[in-house]
């Protein structure tokens, strides 16, 4: 059975689900009831990095106590949902094994099956999220846009969950080798088209799938900009748009800032997200980021 997308206008303040049930209607139930183009609001995703090598936070969570408590410290900063990643997509980035990614994620997801909102997965491996979706995931977010394991098709299909769909020139330890476009935007545009209708003919609910245009990877700084700059293009589709710039070597390179000094620079992209019409924002600090996107909805819309 396929399980509606969760549609995003309902107030960011009453966003959430219930905690998981074994009943799979109860599981994907959306917590928004209009559609996705008449979305009001952006909401939070909070990054949970279960990973050694991550570019920004590698290695600061060790356990899975360490997660737990900055998965739920997220959450009462204004996450409306989390994402947690047990394999490093860094640029160079050297791929892991199941095994591996499993266990670093398992233990975390069964600290958090009573989390108050929904739980992304990070992931383009089939058997990580077939588990990790028996184990209380709710979603899954992969950066290979269902090419890397022929396999993940079938398990977002049979599982009715939201699918994020993001694109990428090459793969994290290749990808930006050397990145080229003729014009960046158009080239993921039809990219998407063709990963849309190939999640559909999988047996993919159009309505489960999000996209992710990908900033930082396989992109150089100026192909980044552009891609922000003309963010707006990819709401042709219907469906979310999830951006995730947050902290990225992008903002380095144009502030001359190291990776623990990109707030700034973070926010400012956070700011042009929300204007271009985002969907959710994937970033780290979520209780900093939370304020730049209420301060630019109150621009936009009027203070409520």
């Amino acid at each position: 059975m396929t399980i509606p997308l969760w549609t995003l206008s309902t107030p960011i303040a009453k966003v959430g689900i219930t905690p998981m049930t074994n009943d799979t209607t109860d599981r994907y139930a959306p917590w928004y009831a209009t559609p996705v183009v008449n979305r009001k609001h952006t909401l939070l995703m909070g990054v949970v990095n279960l990973t050694p090598d991550s570019f920004f936070d590698g290695g600061q969570l060790p356990t899975a106590q360490a997660a737990c408590a900055h998965a739920l410290a997220l959450v009462r900063d204004g996450a409306h949902l989390l994402d947690l990643g047990a394999e490093s997509s860094r640029p160079g980035a050297v791929p892991v094994d199941c095994e591996t990614e499993l266990q670093r994620l398992l233990p975390v997801l069964a600290q958090l099956r009573e989390c108050s909102v929904p739980l992304s997965v990070d992931t383009c491996h089939a058997v990580t999220a077939r588990r990790a979706l028996a184990e209380g995931a709710t979603m899954l977010n992969d950066i290979s846009a269902l090419r890397h394991d022929p396999r993940m098709a079938e398990v977002v299909a049979e599982a009715g969950c939201p699918c994020v769909l993001m694109h990428m020139q090459g793969t994290p330890r290749t990808m930006q080798a050397a990145p080229r476009y003729g014009d960046v935007v158009s080239e993921i545009l039809r990219f998407f088209e063709e990963r849309i209708a190939a999640a559909e003919v999988a047996g993919i609910a159009r309505e489960q799938l999000w996209i992710d245009p990908g900033f930082g990877f396989g992109k150089s700084v100026a192909h980044n900009l552009t891609v922000l700059r003309e963010l707006d293009a990819f709401r042709q589709f219907g469906l979310p748009v999830l951006i995730g710039t947050s902290n990225k070597s992008t903002i380095g390179t144009v502030l001359d800032a190291k990776v623990d000094d990109r707030s700034e620079g973070t926010a400012a992209t956070v700011a042009v997200s929300v204007m271009k019409g985002a969907h959710c924002v994937r970033v780290h600090d979520v209780c900093a980021m939370g304020r730049v996107v209420r301060m630019t909805e109150a621009i936009l819309h009027g203070q409520k």
